[in-house]
């Protein structure tokens, strides 16, 4: 039987949209352009996909932090239930990188890696946790931020049982 809790599902919606805080970054010129360029309200309507198929509604908003940092903070609704995130992202000097802290109201921690693809921004995040009831999970994500759209694809999977949860969901402004 392919069951994932209510806490599951929350830990995946809440990692459709991302969180936290990042260190202190100098960024070129471009590379904060770049992220800049992102900044304003965006929508997204998906799927979450695991023992049954749901949809998924979900705003987010990006603005100008300090240090040229893009603060960003969202809401997902999913059956009924209200997910919220706000985070940071960064061109992050000491480490050479684009970095997004995430964080939730699920639970859900993490910083996702971000590199250049073209005009575009992609940040990775793996992640191992454990569900509400000890359980272990690998959470993975995918944010990408290219041609004036923000997509993002979300897996929860059951270490012991292989089960899965997927979130997609495209956003625009």
């Amino acid at each position: 039987m392919n069951y994932l809790g209510p806490l599951s599902r929350a830990v995946a919606v809440a990692g459709l949209l991302a969180a936290g805080a990042v260190a202190p970054a100098i960024a070129a010129p471009a590379d904060v352009a770049l992220l800049q360029s992102y900044v304003g309200d965006w929508r997204g309507r998906g799927v979450l996909i695991g023992a049954n198929t749901e949809t998924v509604v979900c705003r987010l908003s990006l603005t100008q932090g300090n240090q040229d940092k893009v603060n960003y903070s969202g809401r997902c609704s999913l059956a009924g239930t209200q997910l919220s995130v706000a985070g940071t992202m960064a061109y992050v000097e000491a480490n050479k990188r684009f970095e997004a802290a995430m964080s939730s109201n699920a639970t859900f921690t993490g910083i996702a890696i971000g590199q250049k693809r073209g005009e575009g921004l992609i940040f990775n995040l793996r992640e191992r946790d454990e569900d509400e009831e000890g359980k272990d999970l690998t959470i993975s994500a995918q944010i990408s931020l290219r041609e004036e759209a923000i997509h993002v694809v979300f897996e929860v999977v059951y270490v012991d049982s292989g089960d899965s949860l997927r979130a997609e969901v495209p956003f625009s402004r």
